[in-house]
């Protein structure tokens, strides 16, 4: 079954409803052991929408590089974190909500509806939203600010792996890859790990029982 490519029929049907400036919001950074987390909201231009426009997971990280200039040349942007310390006091997902929160309050354009990729709806969302299960999939407004959020946090864990070397941050952006997880093992925890994530949990736990 061939897969239906992201296009605008969310926007219209809000657009149907009356709404004129329509956001999508998504997040990148749930899944790693070390970094923030990272969100973006963006009100495309339906008439200026960069050409190659999908989901982040589905492009090369050069197409993203190029279509983040070009999204953020023809579009409101928005981008936000919720940091390392909010993630391990509040937890994973309600941080990411913080961030998607804070991305929409940061546009330039208050909108009056938002596409959330999910299935859920940040509680301190204000406005009308709708959530979109795979939204970065189905929606162009989300898979824009999947770009968004994806390029700005890799480009923020390249620039953490030159001040923490040997975690392969630079490469697996804080993911779990057997590399990053031999470092902490022989490195240690940095002040950007996750400490409420259980491999870094487990870490500093087992090092605070066999230290004397």
């Amino acid at each position: 079954m061939q897969k239906i490519p992201a296009d605008l029929s969310f926007e219209t049907a809000a657009r149907s409803l009356g709404f004129t400036a329509i956001a999508g919001v998504d997040e990148v950074g749930r899944g790693p052991l070390a970094g923030p987390v990272t969100a973006a909201a963006v009100i495309l231009d339906p008439a200026r929408i960069p050409p190659g426009l999908a989901d982040s997971k589905t492009l090369t990280s050069t197409k993203r590089e190029k279509l983040f200039d070009q999204i953020l040349e023809t579009a409101q942007c928005s981008i936000a974190h919720a940091s390392v310390e909010e993630i391990d006091s509040l937890n994973i997902l309600r941080a990411s909500h913080l961030a998607m929160e804070r991305a929409v309050a940061g546009l330039a354009l208050a909108p009056d509806h938002c596409l959330i990729d999910g299935n859920l709806i940040p509680l301190g969302l204000k406005g009308r939203a709708e959530a979109i299960v795979k939204g970065d999939a189905k929606s162009l407004s989300i898979a824009a600010a999947s770009i968004i959020a994806k390029v700005t946090r890799d480009r923020l864990m390249v620039d953490l792996a030159q001040q923490h070397p040997g975690y392969g941050w630079e490469v697996n952006a804080g993911y779990p890859t057997k590399l990053h997880l031999n470092a902490l093992l022989n490195l240690g925890v940095t002040a950007w790990h996750r400490r409420s994530f259980k491999p870094i949990h487990n870490i500093l736990y087992q090092a605070k029982t066999v230290t004397p």
